[in-house]
């Protein structure tokens, strides 16, 4: 009886251990199968970004704007698009995948085998995290710079006819001192000044400069304007303690500056200096985070972005959509392939693969619309971001669960 009891125990291990190894066989095969589609679909839709990209910008070649700097500007411009691409490939290459397994029947002899829909959607979602985290790299590393080089050879905005709201804009009040060397804050006010820095580097140099000051009714008293600046070091703020002071002015050293004074009879005056003394209480690499714009900071940048506008009682909400947004991305990627594992279980004999890609295609167009009209809704409206970011990824995975749910 014992050696009948071990005889059937020991041929119940051989079994599960069979089984587990039969399992391990095939989430190997799925996972390859997913991770070579989901590269496919990803090189793919990235190939030929690069190569409208390209086209387009045959129109603009000029003899300042050579091909070899078009093919510059593609190369920097490249990992934006892969980026911009990977949500979508990845949902693509999730239902060419799994379609492929469907056309040769694998997926239903997987089935009659006793292996669960969940489980074959688990094996999909691993090869996709490898994306989840080629996109946050991308992200963080090499975008910020790319983009910078990018828009140095090809700057769409400075050629605009159209004003466009760009670098830092920042409204600073005047006053003067009713007495020299005055330390004891008696001062009046005497307008305020409209500053603008198009361009800023974390070494601290600064690109154009352009400050208006009004007086105290709004009227117009100069204008100006300098081609570049560089860091020149920090001052601390006098206070009445006698204890050293923790607040500091950041000084820049302007270069090529020009003014213009507008007198009383609406007579001006201009005249031209080859320095002159920029102050701000925002050290360089505060400056730098505040000229760029958000689709060029990293997710780190943003955050940081984020806090000093905290800071200064100010909120960015398309720097705040844009940290979501980047931050949100891998969920965005895993809701799309759940999306597509639906769509293919959903279809196995009534579709064929072509009619899934279409139809992947198209979800994935409407998920990428609905996430920029969610943002367009946020920026008007002011509402949380975060909730506007979350809103499709939640709605995607929802409907990818009910479909799946569906098939069991």
């Amino acid at each position: 009886m014992r050696s009948w009891t071990s005889k059937a125990q020991s041929s119940q291990g051989r079994s599960t251990a069979s089984r587990s190894a039969n399992l391990k066989v095939l989430g190997r095969y799925v996972k390859t199968n997913a991770l070579l589609a989901i590269i496919a679909a990803v090189v793919g839709l990235w190939a030929l970004q690069i190569l409208f990209t390209y086209l387009s910008e045959l129109e603009d070649l000029s003899d300042s704007y050579t091909m070899s700097d078009a093919l510059r500007y593609i190369l920097y411009r490249s990992p934006y698009f892969l980026e911009q691409f990977i949500p979508t490939g990845a949902l693509l290459g999730a239902v060419v995948g799994l379609g492929l397994l469907a056309n040769k029947s694998e997926l239903v002899v997987m089935r009659a085998a006793g292996v669960s829909i969940y489980r074959i959607v688990g094996w999909v979602l691993q090869p996709a995290l490898i994306f989840v985290l080629l996109a946050l790299g991308i992200n963080q590393f090499v975008l910020p710079h790319s983009n910078q080089l990018a828009k140095e050879i090809n700057d769409e905005d400075s050629s605009s006819l159209v004003t466009s709201v760009r670098g830092y804009w920042t409204v600073q009040p005047r006053f003067q001192n009713t007495a020299e060397d005055s330390t004891d804050g008696d001062a009046q006010p005497d307008g305020s000044d409209i500053l603008y820095i198009d361009y800023a580097d974390v070494q601290g140099n600064i690109g154009t400069v352009k400050r208006w000051h009004l007086d105290n009714d709004g009227r117009l008293q100069t204008a100006i304007r300098a081609e570049g600046g560089q860091y020149s070091g920090r001052v601390a703020v006098p206070t009445a303690s006698t204890e050293p002071s923790e607040q500091y002015r950041y000084e820049w050293q302007l270069n090529d500056m020009t003014e213009l004074t507008i007198n009383q009879g609406f007579e001006s005056s201009q005249t031209k200096s080859a320095s002159d003394t920029l102050s701000l209480p925002f050290a360089p690499e505060s400056v730098y985070l505040l000229t760029r714009v958000a689709e060029d900071l990293s997710l780190t940048q943003l955050y940081d972005h984020r806090q000093l506008m905290r800071q200064q009682g100010n909120r960015s909400l398309e720097h705040e959509l844009s940290f979501w947004q980047k931050l949100l991305s891998p969920l965005s990627i895993l809701s799309l392939v759940i999306v597509a594992c639906s769509f293919v279980f959903g279809s196995l004999r009534t579709h064929s693969l072509g009619l899934r890609i279409v139809v992947a295609l198209l979800f994935g167009l409407l998920f990428s619309y609905i996430q920029d009209l969610v943002g367009f809704v946020s920026l008007a409206t002011g509402f949380s971001p975060l909730l506007m970011v979350l809103l499709p990824i939640i709605g995607s995975a929802i409907l990818g669960g009910y479909l799946l749910k569906r098939q069991m």
